[in-house]
This record gives C-alpha cells, sequence and structure tokens, in this order.
C-alpha cells in the first residue's frame, strides 16, 4: 500500500511525456504539501493570529500595568507602615525613658517615705521608753513613799503616846486657829 503522501500531485515534477501522473518522491511532495499549507495558513490564518497576538499582548500590559500600581501602591503602604513604625518605637523610646525615670522618682519617693516612718517609730520607741521609764520611776517613788509613811507611821505609832498626842493636836489647833485669825 502507497503512503497518502503518494497520492498527491508533485506540482514540480511533470512527467517527459506529457501525461498526468503520481510522484512517487516522498521528499519533495511533502515539502512542497508543507508550503502549500503553510501559504495557505498564512494568507488565512494571519488576521487571527495576528489578533491573538495583539489581545495577548494587551492582557500582558495590561497585567504589567495593573502590577505596577499594585506595586505603588504597596511601596506607598510599605512607606507609610515604616513611618507609623518610626513613630511608635519614637513613642515607645519616649515611654520607656519617661518609665525609668518613673521608677526612678517613686523608688526615691518611697525611700524617703520608708526613712521618714523609721524616724517616726524610733521617735515613737524613744518616747515610749521615756514614758515606761517616768512610770517606773514613779511606782518605785510611790511605793518608796509609802514604806516611808508606813515606817514613819510606825515610829510615830511607837512614840507616841497619848498625852504626847493630845499635846501634838492642841499646838495644831491652836496653829489654825492663828492662820484665821490672821486672813480675816
Amino acid at each position: 500500500m502507497k503512503n497518502i503522501t503518494d497520492s498527491f500531485l508533485c506540482l514540480s515534477y511533470w512527467p517527459s511525456a506529457g501525461s498526468f501522473g503520481f510522484d512517487t518522491d516522498i521528499l519533495a511532495t511533502n515539502l512542497i504539501n508543507l508550503s502549500v499549507v503553510l501559504g495557505v495558513l498564512i494568507f488565512f490564518g494571519k488576521g487571527v493570529l495576528s489578533d491573538l497576538l495583539d489581545n495577548r499582548k494587551q492582557r500582558i500590559l495590561r497585567t504589567i500595568r495593573n502590577s505596577e500600581e499594585l506595586r505603588e501602591g504597596a511601596v506607598e503602604q510599605l512607606e507609610k507602615a515604616r513611618a507609623r513604625l518610626r513613630k511608635v518605637e519614637t513613642e515607645a523610646d519616649r515611654f520607656r525613658v519617661n518609665g525609668y525615670s518613673e521608677i526612678e522618682r517613686e523608688k526615691l519617693n518611697l525611700i524617703n517615705s520608708i526613712y521618714t516612718t523609721l524616724e517616726q517609730l524610733e521617735n515613737y520607741k524613744n518616747e515610749t521608753i521615756h514614758f515606761e521609764q517616768q512610770r517606773a520611776i514613779n511606782q518605785v517613788q510611790q511605793r518608796v513613799l509609802q514604806q516611808a509613811l508606813q515606817g514613819a507611821l510606825g515610829t510615830l505609832n511607837s512614840c507616841l503616846n497619848n498625852e504626847l498626842h493630845l499635846r501634838t493636836i492642841g499646838a495644831h489647833i491652836g496653829m489654825f486657829g492663828a492662820m484665821k485669825e490672821k486672813n480675816n
């Protein structure tokens, strides 16, 4: 069975007898057929291919333009974000510095308050000690005074008899009477 390409006419080869026939040279026939097909495709497909390529070119250009716009928007947003970041970092540094100084100030205030409280406690302690000392001294004095009075009363009771007792009372009454006349 012969190849299908053998059935095409070969236009470049004419038999010498002037008759019409089939060309059995496969390579020459294929080239001619290909050139005819390509010519027809180029002639008729030129417009379609050109339109397809133009549409593709327009889509690519549109995509590039959109990408450029998106890139510009992204760059703008990036710059805004960087500016905001710088602002936030500056504010954070300011808060950090203010925070440290506030902490130091509070620390000094707390230390001063503690020293003041300690001084007050020391003063209260000293006052309490002084008060307790005075109380102890007063108690000792009262006890000594009581013992002295009891001793004096004991001595007086043992030394006094009724007659001496009456004379002492009389002398005191006389002194009160003289004082009374003097005041009038």
